[in-house]
């Protein structure tokens, strides 16, 4: 298990997209795990505590400038290290 006494806190909203402006290196360069009514998600890609929702790859699906396509789930978000 890693030391998560050490790291700063998770922010409201987070994202992996460097060109996002919720895109934080910082805190990404440690593994992190979210949850959506209890239940892990490890594909997610962008989250908000605040809203309650998590972004993530509607399955195969592209849009037109080949980026996946996001869906939103709705629900109690949690965020933690691993």
């Amino acid at each position: 298990m890693n030391d998560t006494t050490q790291l700063a806190p998770l922010p409201d909203r987070l994202s992996v997209h460097p060109r996002s402006p919720h895109h934080n290196a910082e805190v990404l360069k440690h593994e992190i795990g979210i949850k959506l009514n209890d239940k892990e998600y490890t594909n997610a890609e962008e989250y908000c505590i605040s809203e309650g929702w998590i972004a993530v790859a509607s399955g195969k699906a592209l849009d037109r400038k080949g980026n996946p396509l996001m869906i939103k789930l709705k629900g109690k978000v949690e965020a933690f290290y691993r």
